[in-house]
């Protein structure tokens, strides 16, 4: 059966005036005497839907629009154009209701007050969401098991680690159970275990809780581990929004292969083959092949020679996702 749209967006556009100022102090009177600005359009007349339970990332270079597209979905901003309906609401009326269904966790941001061990400022959430004393138990219990944050809870915020005051973050946006996560770049600055640590909770978050999650990030290991729907955002369009695995199949029609030989190679027993070759030495070669003819070559190359060693190299994630971060005229729909 299908679920529900949770998320509805209909042709949005957000749009910024922008002061423009001349440099020098003869510039600085003017710019307070009669002062300009222009119109600069950020996101530009973009659709898409969520449904309820998906983990969805989106991609993007800085600027590409991504937070001022979260922050419309959180009522934070209002979009110039269009129509937003999150979780059966108007974001930008920022009801009692609708602000207890979502939350939005900011990497570069912190909502814990510094000088306080989390516990009180969770105790503070958990008043301005009016939950009772006992459910706030049970559910400080929960999350701290599931991000393996306990002693912690009791420390200063000013003297814990990153990762323990990005864990204690988590607690204080989760506590009143929301269900739609809004989180960008939630990793930031982490080391590698405590990124994956983020990751698996998210994922297990999602699946125990069914709650929905939007998130942008530039580390690709949080988008191929957590999400299958991609949307990739460019200059405030939306380039593509579909499944991770079609878009890097589209865009990377190859595969590089690296082959070891027992007999010294022959390079003119690969020119017939079309391939495009890295490099070439001795008895070993390097080159990228067309994945729709990998079996027909690999037979002719197996026939002529002995083969030693094959490795089959994958190209790297980043390198493919940033053909659409720089490329606007690259087709990926």
């Amino acid at each position: 059966m299908k679920k529900a749209y949770q998320i509805n967006v209909q042709s949005i556009s957000k749009s910024f005036d922008i002061s423009i100022k001349e440099p020098g102090l003869k510039g600085t009177i003017k710019h307070f005497l009669n002062r300009k600005t222009i119109k600069k359009q950020i996101v530009k007349n973009i659709n898409f839907n969520v449904q309820e339970g998906e983990i969805v990332g989106f991609l993007g270079a800085n600027g590409a629009g991504k937070t001022t597209i979260l922050k419309i979905l959180c009522g934070l901003l209002y979009p110039s154009e269009g129509y937003v309906s999150v979780a059966g609401a108007i974001p930008s009326a920022r009801k009692k209701e609708f602000l207890k269904n979502i939350t939005l966790i900011m990497g570069q941001k912190q909502q814990l007050i510094w000088d306080l061990p989390p516990i009180d400022s969770l105790n503070l959430n958990a008043a301005v969401y009016e939950i009772g004393e006992q459910e706030f138990k049970d559910r400080i219990v929960k999350l701290s098991e599931m991000l393996k944050i306990n002693n912690e809870l009791y420390v200063p915020v000013r003297k814990l680690s990153l990762g323990q005051r990005m864990k204690a973050e988590l607690i204080a946006a989760l506590i009143h159970n929301p269900k739609i996560l809004f989180l960008d770049e939630p990793t930031l600055g982490l080391d590698i275990n405590a990124q994956a640590n983020l990751r698996e909770f998210l994922k297990t978050y999602n699946k125990e809780t069914g709650a929905t999650i939007l998130l942008t990030s530039h580390y690709m290991k949080d988008i191929t581990y957590l999400c299958e729907r991609v949307i990739c955002i460019h200059k405030g369009y939306i380039k593509y929004d579909g499944k991770l695995q079609e878009l890097l199949k589209n865009l990377s029609p190859n595969k590089e292969f690296s082959i070891v030989c027992k007999e010294d190679i022959r390079i003119e027993d690969f020119k017939e083959l079309n391939l495009e070759i890295r490099n070439i030495s001795k008895n070993e070669i390097k080159f990228t092949i067309q994945k729709s003819v990998i079996e027909k070559t690999l037979k002719i190359i197996i026939n002529k020679y002995k083969i030693e060693d094959l490795q089959i190299n994958e190209t790297p994630i980043d390198e493919i996702i940033g053909k659409i971060l720089i490329n606007e005229k690259l087709d990926v729909k």
